[in-house]
């Protein structure tokens, strides 16, 4: 492999808590009932308007992105408060520094816009780690591949030489649709079973066992 693109959230970020209060906090501030938790985290990986309609149940995009608006209120509200942190998962860094040492080019496919995935990157230190960064600004939502042949377009890499690390079954989807190599983790949003039903090669248990997959 020449080329390792991942998911941000539940997959290298444990966004989980922050995401279902900005989503219960966006319903609740268009004055409607706020979705349950499990949910909200089924949603995780779409981009904001596409997730906020699955969740509000029906065709109504006025509405849909209204509520969108009050999540990124909700969102920039939160990321500025001092006891903010979305953490990284136990072992990420590590492994985001062994494949870097092993020549291995470092990308992000993400449902954020990329005013959100900078910021997150930027908490923690990984602004450099990334050679393509790849967010819901600019393509369609997943699992649409569009954003996996742009980071694979930005560095050279062919499909057969990528592989693509997510958390839920839109990330898994994604890979298949780009045929690239689709590994899940155990972590994540979205339980292992489905993960494997719709397609993963690999389930990660710990972030270490991707460097088993791949060349030292």
């Amino acid at each position: 492999m020449k080329l390792v693109v991942f998911d941000i959230d539940g997959t290298l970020v444990d966004s989980r808590a922050t995401i279902v209060a900005c989503a219960r906090e966006a319903f609740t501030a268009a004055g409607l009932p706020p979705p349950e938790a499990d949910a909200i985290r089924h949603i995780v990986g779409l981009s904001l308007p596409e997730a906020m309609r699955v969740l509000l149940g029906r065709d109504d995009p006025g509405t849909a992105a209204r509520i969108a608006d009050h999540y990124r209120e909700a969102f920039v509200a939160r990321r500025h408060r001092p006891d903010h942190e979305d953490p990284l998962f136990p072992g990420a860094r590590e492994v985001l520094d062994a494949l870097a040492a092993r020549g291995i080019r470092l990308g992000v496919a993400t449902g954020k816009a990329l005013r959100g995935l900078l910021s997150v990157l930027e908490r923690h230190g990984l602004e450099d780690r990334f050679v393509t960064l790849q967010t819901a600004d600019g393509h369609p939502s997943k699992p649409h591949p569009s954003m996996l042949f742009a980071a694979m377009a930005e560095t050279g890499v062919e499909p057969r030489d990528t592989l693509f690390v997510g958390d839920t079954v839109f990330d898994i989807a994604m890979a298949r649709a780009a045929e690239v190599l689709p590994v899940g983790v155990r972590w994540g949003n979205h339980p292992p079973e489905q993960l494997a039903r719709a397609g993963a090669a690999h389930l990660l248990d710990r972030f270490a066992d991707l460097l088993d997959l791949l060349p030292s």
